[in-house]
């Protein structure tokens, strides 16, 4: 009896640190979008719609091998300002002779980073470097989709601040692992982004701003919800683990009103636009004449693939982490 009560106590642990387990969303997320892209750009991306779906889980498998990775899929925005933040400085030169580098790393820059992949996609559409298209392509959808999460806006990210410990699996894995054949991704066609890093902190401040509603909602259902009904145990391959139950899920799920379904369709609109918004400010290359060359990294990644001892968040950090099959 008590192994199996370890077993089940490892499994549970283990279901909140394996990130293998948390990809299905990020690669549904960028498949998607690659359909709202025009058609100059659609049969190129389609052609190579394997790879952008694959690769889109990259920066999540980087976090604990890449030095400087972990703060690029978030922003402790209520760190420096309430909302709507309108004395936090946008640009990245303001911001690091305000705050210091070291520190904004050390509350994420998810939005900066955004900018700085679009500039590197941007290049690659201009050198038609098809290697270094589908890379940054992958790697921007994710750090986008990221940005869409609320909790990846907040010091509270796993609700370790309001005695909600585990709502960030809950919002982005749980709900649609179970809910996310209701979605409807149809988001309509690419739109191209003038002012690109007022258009990203939009975004951010939107996620931010429903905050309140992921945390709040959760604590009312506490509230009234059988607390014996609250958790289930369901077989995850060849382990057993504690998860929220699926009465509990639907319940949190009514209350959020869509919440979720919408910041994944906006999360595939906006990889959509800029994608577009990148290739544009290339001058519109022709993609249908690139020859493949092998997958190069670039410079600043001498570190990937050796194993480092990186500190990182000990929650899933990934955007829409979504836990359906055995690794």
């Amino acid at each position: 009896m008590l192994r199996n009560l370890i077993l089940i106590l490892v499994s549970f642990c283990f279901i909140h640190i394996a990130q293998a387990w948390g990809f299905w969303a990020h690669q549904r997320i960028n498949r998607l979008a690659i359909f709202s892209l025009p058609p100059a750009m659609f049969t190129f991306y389609k052609a190579n719609i394997e790879y952008i779906t694959e690769h889109a889980v990259d920066p999540d498998k980087r976090r604990y091998v890449v030095v400087g990775e972990a703060p690029k899929h978030f922003i402790d925005l209520d760190h420096f300002c309430a909302y709507p933040c309108d004395s936090f400085p946008r640009k990245w030169q303001e911001a690091k002779s305000i705050y210091s580098e070291d520190t904004l790393n050390a509350y994420g820059i998810v939005p900066w980073v955004i900018e700085w992949t679009m500039n590197k996609l941007t290049g690659a559409f201009v050198d038609k470097d098809k290697a270094l298209i589908l890379k940054y392509s992958a790697d921007l959808g994710h750090y986008i989709a990221d940005s869409h999460v609320p909790l990846h806006t907040t010091e509270n990210y796993n609700g370790q601040l309001t005695d909600q410990q585990g709502i960030h699996g809950f919002w982005e894995s749980r709900l649609p692992e179970l809910f996310h054949e209701e979605y409807s991704f149809w988001v309509g066609g690419a739109s191209y982004i003038k002012n690109r890093n007022e258009f990203i902190w939009t975004n951010i401040l939107h996620a931010h701003n429903q905050l309140e509603g992921v945390l709040s909602l959760e604590k009312q259902l506490d509230k009234t919800y059988p607390n014996d009904q609250k958790y289930a145990f369901e077989a995850r391959g060849e382990s057993l683990i504690k998860t929220y139950s699926r009465g509990y899920s639907l319940a949190y799920h009514i209350l959020l009103d869509g919440m979720v379904e919408n910041q994944m369709q906006l999360s595939v609109k906006h990889i959509a636009d800029l994608w577009f918004t990148c290739w544009v400010g290339a001058g519109l290359p022709n993609l249908s004449d690139l020859d493949f060359n092998n997958i190069r990294e670039p410079a600043g990644q001498e570190n990937e693939g050796k194993v480092l001892k990186i500190k990182s968040r000990p929650h899933a950090e990934t955007g829409f982490d979504v836990l359906l099959d055995k690794p």
